[in-house]
């Protein structure tokens, strides 16, 4: 079910959800967090509530979407509830902000954030700096950026080392999670020589290649390079190397001493990465390390 609700106010919309819980059409029992999503206008939000929705069928909860228009028009507050099958197992209350609401999203947010419960911030699109010293990053534990789709994850990354406090991350992050979890598990594998030097190669583009690479500069205190070329990372050790790479048949570990290794490989979903996200919402202090090693890591010259 969806139901607008044109030039109205936070006053009624709260009234409507009430008469629509009354009535059978959604449930806020056993909510477990809030999730605010920032969107400028231009931004693809029906992504944005697709993914949201798969995640809730995994974490229940209030989704509130807040859609940025034009700064210059008169101020006017647009509404739209979806409850049911349009909305997972959450209820999403979309907000259409114009005029001088656009700048104050917090003052129109607050009144539909779910008592005693989490508040978590994901911006799909282009997001701040600073996610913590925004309004809306104010209010939140959990701060969720994207920097999958960003032209230069580079720079942008290094913008969100010098601005992290504990509760940002980034669905870069959980992009890479089994492939991180690959690599631990077959340096388990005996015999376990010291690792000298680490490579990260793929697209210039992909930002978690980037995490991944300051993952190991961290982790490992070894010179680690990041280049272009097809997806892989290399291990060097005193007895010779360890390297995953991705090809047509999927994922590839190949390890000196032992016998080739496959793995089904496909890249996770914008919806499988939030949920992950939305698992703990404690801080993570592995992608805190994760960005603290990207000044660790060297560039090979980018062609």
């Amino acid at each position: 079910m969806i139901v607008d609700l044109p030039d109205t106010t936070t006053e009624a919309i709260s009234k409507r959800i009430v008469q629509l819980r009354r009535t059978g059409g959604a449930v806020t029992l056993g909510r477990v967090l809030t999730l605010i999503i920032d969107l400028d206008n231009g931004d693809d939000a029906e992504d944005a509530v697709e993914a949201s929705n798969r995640a809730s069928r995994e974490h229940p909860c209030r989704v509130i979407m807040v859609v940025r228009h034009d700064r210059s028009a008169a101020t006017q507050l647009d509404a739209q509830i979806r409850v049911g099958g349009d909305a997972g197992a959450s209820e999403v209350v979309v907000l259409h902000l114009n005029g001088a609401l656009a700048d104050q999203p917090q003052a129109v947010v607050t009144p539909f954030l779910l008592p005693d419960t989490p508040v978590v911030v994901w911006w799909p699109g282009n997001a701040p700096a600073r996610p913590a010293e925004t309004r809306l990053g104010r209010l939140a534990s959990r701060r969720i950026t994207d920097s999958r789709r960003s032209d230069d994850p580079g720079a942008l990354l290094s913008a969100r080392r010098l601005g992290y406090l504990p509760g940002d991350t980034d669905l870069a992050w959980s992009a890479i999670t089994q492939w991180r979890a690959m690599l631990v598990s077959a340096l388990d594998r005996p015999p376990h020589h010291p690792i000298t030097s680490a490579r990260v190669t793929g697209p210039h583009e992909l930002a978690g290649l980037d995490l991944f690479a300051g993952w190991l500069a961290s982790a490992l205190g070894v010179p680690v390079s990041r280049g272009d070329g097809e997806m892989s990372v290399t291990l060097h050790h005193s007895g010779g190397e360890l390297s995953m790479s991705v090809g047509p048949e999927g994922g590839i570990l190949r390890s000196t001493g032992h016998p080739d290794g496959r793995s089904h490989w496909a890249r996770r979903t914008t919806a499988e990465c939030l949920a992950e996200e939305l698992r703990s919402l404690d801080a993570d202090e592995v992608y805190e390390s994760a960005l603290h090693g990207l000044s660790g890591v060297t560039h090979e010259e980018h062609r």
